[in-house]
């Protein structure tokens, strides 16, 4: 499983078309947090952000976990909120990735904290935390009841979720041959483990005896330099699985860096989130 904030930023091979998310190291890791960084600057994940930890109101004093912490941003702004008196916490898989927001923390003199495990298994005792958050990683789940069957476990009773996906059916992207745009956005559906998480989330919430409190969501637009790599992970996994040509891959591409470069373009994908607290 992926560092679970996003997917990784694949390495093109398809027929060398270029990869401009590629460090001049070429390291994968430096290009995946440069990524999750450029998202975390996208107005619409800060809007979404803000809200979310309006909404899930950490006091101070109080145990809170942030599931697929990536680089550490969220579990920073929770340790904030929670105080010297309080615990935050933030859980990857990825080991290369928990440096990164350990070096973060202590570069900010942050009392944040970072263990490795996934939204299966969640090294903590029952009934611990206070509230819970998990921004982008059921869209990488293949069982996401056990997730919530696992917040649920580690959750006081009383305690809040905070549940943010995206839902992959809710893809826009101009300009492009919309013929194509449909083969490319359907062949994505098929690579995402749950490409409608986001609209399933009460759902799953509702049905681990959870009571709904809110539900937000935003239509993130992404900037070109976000819009780059998604779009070309996009295309590579089309053109490898023979959703679409190499040459209409090409083609494609070719008209979203035209369209880019006169303003005329579009990506954007739909966030939900939805807020619950354990009723028992």
């Amino acid at each position: 499983m992926p560092s679970e904030p996003a997917p990784p930023i694949p390495s093109f091979h398809v027929n060398a078309i270029p990869d401009p998310s590629r460090t001049t190291a070429d390291d994968p890791m430096a290009a995946l947090v440069g990524i999750l960084d450029l998202q975390a600057a996208l107005p619409g994940i800060r809007r979404m952000r803000a809200w979310g930890h309006e909404v899930l109101a950490v006091q101070p004093g109080e145990r809170t976990l942030d599931i697929g912490a990536g680089t550490g941003t969220e579990v920073l702004e929770l340790a904030d909120r929670v105080g010297p008196d309080g615990d935050a916490v933030g859980v990857d898989p990825n080991p290369a990735m928990l440096a990164i927001a350990r070096g973060r923390a202590e570069t900010a003199d942050s009392r944040a904290r970072f263990v490795e495990g996934t939204a299966y298994h969640l090294p903590f005792p029952d009934d611990y935390f206070h509230a819970v958050r998990c921004e982008r990683v059921y869209q990488h789940l293949d069982d996401p009841a056990a997730a919530t069957a696992e917040i649920t476990r580690v959750l006081r009773p009383g305690g809040r979720v905070l549940l943010i996906d995206s839902d992959w059916h809710t893809v826009i992207a101009h300009p492009g041959d919309p013929e194509v745009v449909a083969r490319l956005s359907k062949a994505m559906l098929t690579t995402t483990p749950n490409p409608a998480s986001g609209r399933r989330l009460r759902g799953l919430l509702t049905a681990a005896g959870f009571a709904i409190d809110d539900m937000g969501s935003e239509a993130v637009i992404w900037n070109p330099e976000t819009a780059r790599p998604l779009f070309m992970q996009m295309i590579a996994s089309a053109a490898t699985g023979g959703a679409i040509t190499e040459q209409e891959g090409r083609a494609l591409l070719a008209t979203m860096e035209a369209g880019i470069a006169k303003g005329d373009y579009h990506l954007s994908v739909t966030m939900f989130a939805v807020l619950g607290h354990r009723t028992s």
